[in-house]
């Protein structure tokens, strides 16, 4: 009973939480007013990437978590780097527990320099059942290219644990991958190019739009210069440099990035249904609906019985106590919601009616998501 009543609970808060984010959407759709927003914020220059690194490694001072005797890939690279330092043992000979071979991954980001310090990503690449107190050995990390941009070393921190003792495991999240923060740097530098040959430039949007990129084009105009943007496609506006700043662009970019642009907003409803969670954005329209909602509820229990055979003398070789399982299946229809929406509707307005309807949060989603089948739901769906 405390469960069920702790669970109720949970769905109604749930439920109640969804009503406040639809009723606030609800008020902003109503209103008409879009916030204006930096172009920054809305995507990035063409050319502004971070770019993947990565190396294998060895990772030492495992108390005994190590790769298994049986991995003949970590042998041979723990023989490698003891002949780096004139020690030469054959890996058939190496039966160290306190070694793990790692994968380690970085992202090396744009404008990088010689020297920056990076994050890395340490995960196991053999049979180690755990990272804990272990230390990275120095790793280089190429790039696609297969040069040497960066070299990694340090404690790794695992946020994490697994300790088993005679058939006993403990664990907590996964040990057996970690990071080591600001444990590589940089070697290589790099740079991004951004400018064309014909000296413009590229602003490519985040959510590609064609409304928001003419709108972006025309406040360039506006308050840079005229004649000096124009809007590509949905995702890119090309912006020409003018002749007085091609020798030092930076204070133009940085007044680029300052522009203010009330972007389009696209009607969209995303659910999350292993969180129960329910966000709509923009103005999402309902064309006149009726929704009936019920819920089934099948019960079965059983009961198992012994049954003792009659004592009338001496029984019978064959005869026993028996288990009899009894079963009873009970079904339960509960009349659900019922709701008949006006015209020019709004998701906000339908989930807080059925927000005050106790409709939990899962029922809402198989509600929404059966309007948008029914083609009254006038928005892009999202289920994640």
């Amino acid at each position: 009973m405390t469960a069920c009543v702790t669970r109720l609970h949970r769905f109604l808060r749930a439920a109640f939480l969804v009503a406040l984010v639809a009723a606030s959407g609800g008020v902003h759709a109503a209103s008409g007013v879009a916030e204006s927003m930096r172009v920054k914020d809305l995507g990035k220059l063409q050319g502004w990437r971070e770019n993947a690194l990565v190396g294998y490694g060895i990772v030492t001072g495992l108390a005994g978590t190590g790769d298994s005797p049986s991995s003949r890939t970590t042998r041979q690279a723990l023989a490698n780097m003891l002949a780096q330092f004139n020690l030469t043992v054959p890996a058939e000979q190496m039966q160290s527990r306190n070694v793990a071979i790692v994968t380690v991954t970085a992202a090396l980001p744009t404008f990088a320099r010689e020297g920056d310090a990076l994050d890395v990503t340490v995960a196991s690449a053999g049979d180690a059942r755990s990272l804990v107190g272990g230390a990275l050995m120095m790793t280089p990390l190429k790039g696609p290219d297969g040069r040497v941009y960066a070299l990694a070393q340090g404690p790794v921190s695992v946020g994490g644990y697994r300790y088993d003792a005679n058939g006993n495991v403990m664990q907590k999240n996964h040990p057996t991958v970690g990071s080591v923060p600001g444990g590589a740097t940089v070697e290589i530098g790099v740079t991004a190019q951004m400018m064309s040959a014909n000296q413009t430039v590229t602003f490519v949007l985040a959510e590609p739009d064609y409304t928001t990129a003419m709108r972006i084009a025309t406040a360039i105009n506006a308050q840079l210069g005229a004649g000096l943007a124009e809007a590509r496609d949905a995702s890119g506006v090309d912006i020409r440099l003018p002749d007085a700043v091609r020798d030092r662009p930076v204070p133009f970019l940085a007044r680029l990035e300052g522009v203010f642009v009330t972007p389009d907003r696209r009607a969209k409803v995303v659910i999350n249904e292993r969180t129960g969670t329910v966000v709509s954005g923009g103005d999402v329209r309902i064309s006149r609906v009726a929704i009936s909602h019920g819920d089934l509820k099948i019960a079965i229990s059983t009961f198992n019985a012994a049954s003792q055979p009659g004592y009338w003398g001496i029984a019978g070789p064959g005869v026993r106590t028996a288990i009899v399982s009894n079963t009873r299946i009970q079904v339960d229809e509960v009349e659900g919601p019922a709701y008949v929406g006006p015209e020019n509707n709004t998701v906000a307005d339908l989930v807080q009616t059925l927000a005050r309807m106790k409709t939990n949060t899962r029922d809402i989603i198989s509600i929404l998501r059966a309007v948008k089948a029914a083609g009254a739901l006038h928005g892009e769906l999202v289920i994640q």
